[in-house]
């Protein structure tokens, strides 16, 4: 049975269109798009509806998840930017214990030499 997701596409499409006509020249590149990360999902909420209250933005964070390829993609913004797991935790606004654990599963992945491997191998 495959994973169903939302088609994200669809979604902002009809808010833009609906709601925010205003935002699709802000947006449109995201929108253009073949498929939408998680972070991409995330920066078109920041870029249509704005920066919320730390109530709300309190609650969305809790119920935010995260797949591979984008851990990886955040992983790999870290380590090209030379960033600590704090500053990468503040960044995309994670707990330090998140980043440590995503760091111990999937760039502590090693290959058989023993060496670690990079971040286009274990997408793989």
């Amino acid at each position: 049975m495959q994973k169903s997701t939302p088609d994200y596409h669809q979604i902002y499409n009809d808010i833009i269109n609906k709601k925010y006509p205003s935002r699709k020249e802000e947006c449109k590149f995201l929108l253009n798009k073949e498929n939408l990360s998680v972070l991409d999902v995330i920066e078109l909420n920041r870029r249509i509806f704005g920066i919320s209250d730390q109530r709300t933005e309190a609650f969305n964070q809790s119920h935010r998840s995260y797949n591979k390829s984008s851990i990886l993609m955040m992983l790999d913004y870290q380590k090209k930017n030379k960033l600590t797991n704090s500053q990468l935790a503040k960044h995309f606004k994670l707990s330090r214990n998140t980043v440590t654990k995503w760091k111990r599963l999937f760039i502590s992945m090693t290959d058989n030499e023993g060496e670690n491997c990079e971040v286009e191998n274990i997408l793989n």
